[in-house]
This record gives C-alpha cells, sequence and structure tokens, in this order.
C-alpha cells in the first residue's frame, strides 16, 4: 500500500535477459530510486520470484501485471510462459497479461484462447514494436474473443525510441476504429498517447466510456502540461497507474509523485488502483507490508 491507499501497477516489463534483443542499459532506466533490479535476477538473467516479490512488498504494491511481448524486430520475445512461471508463485500479488503479434501467430484465435487459458487478465497489442496498425483485420478474431469474454485490451499508445519501432502505428486513430468496431470492448490506451497524441488519447477516454488512459511511461509531474487542454480531475477519472518497469526511476517513486498532484481523494484512490481493479476484474487485493 501506499499511505494507506491500495497500490497496482498495471505495467510492468519482468522479461528474462537473455531475451531481450538490446543491452541491459537501454532497456532499464540508469537513474533509480530503487535499488539495482539486476539484484532481483540470478546470474543466468531470470528473475527470482522470490526477489520480485519482495521488491513489490518495498515499493508497496499491492498488485503488478507483468507482460508478455512478441516484438522480434524490436525488443526480443518475452514468452508469456516466462511470466507465468513467476506469477504462479504468488498468484493474487502477480497477473499476467497476454501478448500477440499477426505477423507471428496464426491461427489468432487459438493463440489468444491458448494464452488466455494460461491465465492472462488481459491481451496486450503492441503494434509500434510489432510493425502493424491495431485495426489490421487479422487482429479482429482477438478482439472478439474479448469482448466476448469481458477481457480488455491494452494498446501501446506513444512513440518509442527504440530501434526498429514503427511510431505511426501509435496513432490513437487506429484504435478508434477497433473501438467502433467492437463497441462493448474495454480499451486501455498505454502510455496514454505520449509524443504528440496526448489530446487525442484524452478525446478517445472521454468520449468513449470503456476507454482508460494507462500513465505507464509518462513522468507524472508533467501529466498537467501533457493534458494542459483537459480538467485533469476529470480526465483522471479515466486514469489507470502504471509505470513501464524497469524504464522509470522505481514503483513508488512513480505513484508519490502521481499522489502529489492535487487529485481529489476518491479520484487518487481510483488511478492508484480502483480503476486496475475494475478493468481487470483483480478483486480482492491482498494488502503488503511497508516498510
Amino acid at each position: 500500500m501506499l499511505d494507506g491507499r491500495a497500490l497496482v501497477d498495471a505495467h510492468v516489463h519482468l522479461a528474462r535477459i537473455p531475451t531481450l534483443r538490446m543491452s541491459w542499459d537501454a532497456w532499464a532506466m540508469q537513474r533509480r530510486a530503487d535499488g539495482d533490479p539486476r539484484a532481483i535476477y540470478d546470474h543466468e538473467g531470470s528473475p527470482i520470484p522470490e526477489r520480485f516479490v519482495a521488491y513489490l512488498e518495498q515499493e508497496g504494491v499491492d498488485c503488478a501485471i507483468l507482460l508478455a511481448e512478441y516484438s522480434p524486430r524490436v525488443t526480443g520475445v518475452q514468452p508469456i510462459e516466462d511470466i507465468v512461471a513467476v506469477a504462479s508463485h504468488d498468484p493474487t500479488r502477480i497477473r499476467v497479461a497476454a501478448n500477440v503479434n499477426p505477423h507471428l501467430h496464426y491461427p489468432m484465435a487459438a493463440e489468444v484462447e491458448r494464452q488466455l487459458a494460461l491465465g492472462a487478465v488481459a491481451l496486450k497489442i503492441h503494434p509500434v514494436h510489432g510493425g502493424f496498425p491495431p485495426n489490421a483485420r487479422e487482429l479482429y478474431p482477438a478482439y472478439a474473443i474479448c469482448q466476448e469474454r469481458g477481457v480488455p485490451v491494452i494498446f501501446h499508445c506513444g512513440t518509442s525510441n527504440f530501434a526498429g519501432a514503427v511510431n505511426r502505428f501509435a496513432d490513437p486513430l487506429y484504435v478508434e476504429d477497433v473501438a467502433k468496431d467492437f463497441p462493448t470492448l474495454t480499451i486501455v490506451l498505454a502510455h496514454g498517447g505520449r509524443g504528440w497524441w496526448y489530446d487525442a488519447a484524452a478525446f478517445l477516454a472521454l468520449m468513449r466510456e470503456r476507454v482508460w488512459i494507462e500513465i505507464s511511461g509518462l513522468p507524472p509531474q508533467k501529466l498537467p502540461e501533457y493534458y494542459a487542454r483537459h480538467d485533469l480531475d476529470r480526465l483522471g477519472r479515466t486514469f489507470v497507474f502504471g509505470t513501464d518497469w524497469p524504464g522509470v526511476p522505481g514503483i513508488r517513486a512513480n505513484a508519490e509523485a502521481v499522489a502529489a498532484l492535487g487529485f481529489a481523494e476518491d479520484v487518487l484512490a481510483d488511478i492508484l488502483a480502483g480503476n486496475a481493479r475494475r478493468v481487470y476484474r483483480l478483486g480482492h487485493l491482498a494488502a503488503v507490508t511497508r516498510p
């Protein structure tokens, strides 16, 4: 918990280091408030579940959602099986999100079904690293399954500076097509339009009640600047807290920075945990002890 408030980090990358296509220094932020994340790993570069749980406790995290990623051209392949193995150590505190790439997965519906059967609480779509538009028709069977089952779909919606990224596919206009074609699908815009789409992401979230903005990868103190054209308390009701760890100084540091922005107490509680609990149907969150 964070000062008595539940805390959910809805965007965490716990890749095995050998699966990364880039160096650790490019992957993880070097200026940190939470110690060296490599202490979580063994000498072969695999995360040690007990150490990761201890890290979450240190940071006050009640629940973290780990993301699989199949993006061999940019970041590499972090298969869902690797993160399921970590989540099984503490399945209440650690959840997983599936990921599909239409260049790799066929038939699409079968792969989505397979990953959901492993316990995924959401489906992540990464068009920027995968090199495809979010409204690609090959993905529609995945969206149909998620809509039918009430599984949220997370879209990477923001620029990436990694080599090979195709940033034009981060445009929220592509996601608007999906929202129109699947009107009861729950959609999360990861990174909230980072780069030059903040207004587009905000308008989409305010226009459609099933669209949420996840603030991962955004310096919290800059949120008022990024969304200056909007009432931040109103827009904040659509925010889901996430960090993009290890690409941030620390989970607690980011959460404390959000808390310092002056949101109304009910809005802040929903940003830090309440909205994630509703979107991902997390249910009861086991309380953690703050050191």
